[in-house]
């Protein structure tokens, strides 16, 4: 359920009875033809997606994140890294101190990674909260299912081509894009980056059908429900 739906009495009858809570983090950057905000939008759904049955209450999604190798595509939003990291703490502190006790952070952009650090740097402090981070797109069921649909994917690619990413009315290119160098690209600025990669895809199809899209989505909500539900320490 989302938190935005909630009152703060509601949310204080549900600690009596659960202490687990989710938080979606995301960033605005560009996704070649798909939404600037894809990482949100995923990030979010498949938190609420799975939640939902377990009745655990979802906050909103911290919407920017660390991205600074896309800032020189218009629209791209990066966070300093202190900043981020003090939002993140700041973020934790509060729901420990709503009585918050099983912190689900679930990533929906790579760049944010440090968060995870920092979640477990924040619990020599806090040892009575348990805060777990999980890379929905990345987690091993999910990845698989992206493998076995087509190994050729990447940062805006096909595998974040979903019918609640794209945007209406826009035409995407019907080729498979070579995929890019990673390691080169993490040697360029920001400039660069963009003469290199150009719309901003990786590699790989940009759209593949929604009967596959669909069937991906289901492995990846399920995955991140099971961690909902089991392995807390």
């Amino acid at each position: 359920m989302k938190i935005s739906e909630m009152n703060w009495m509601q949310v204080e009858s549900y600690l009596k009875q659960d202490d687990r809570a989710v938080v979606p983090l995301g960033s605005t950057e560009q996704h070649a033809y798909l939404s600037l905000a894809v990482d949100c939008i995923l990030a979010e759904r498949v938190s609420l997606d799975a939640a939902e049955p377990l009745g655990i209450p979802v906050f909103p999604p911290v919407n920017y994140g660390l991205t600074p190798y896309f800032t020189s595509y218009p629209g791209t939003i990066s966070l300093k890294m202190d900043t981020y990291l003090s939002l993140i703490g700041d973020i934790l502190d509060n729901l420990a101190h709503s009585g918050f006790k099983r912190i689900l952070l679930i990533n929906g952009h790579g760049g944010n990674s440090p968060a995870q650090a920092l979640a477990q740097e924040w619990m020599m402090s806090h040892s009575q909260v348990c805060v777990r981070f999980h890379n929905w797109w990345a987690a091993p069921k999910t990845m698989g299912k992206v493998k076995e649909i087509d190994p050729q994917a990447s940062h805006a690619s096909w595998m974040e081509n979903f019918p609640w990413t794209r945007l209406a009315n826009i035409a995407v290119p019907d080729e498979q894009k070579p995929m890019i160098d990673l390691e080169h690209l993490r040697l360029l600025s920001p400039k660069k980056v963009r003469d290199y990669i150009g719309d901003g895809n990786f590699g790989g199809y940009y759209q593949r059908s929604d009967e596959e899209m669909l069937a991906l989505w289901h492995v990846a909500v399920e995955e991140t429900r099971e961690l909902m539900e089991t392995g807390w320490a």
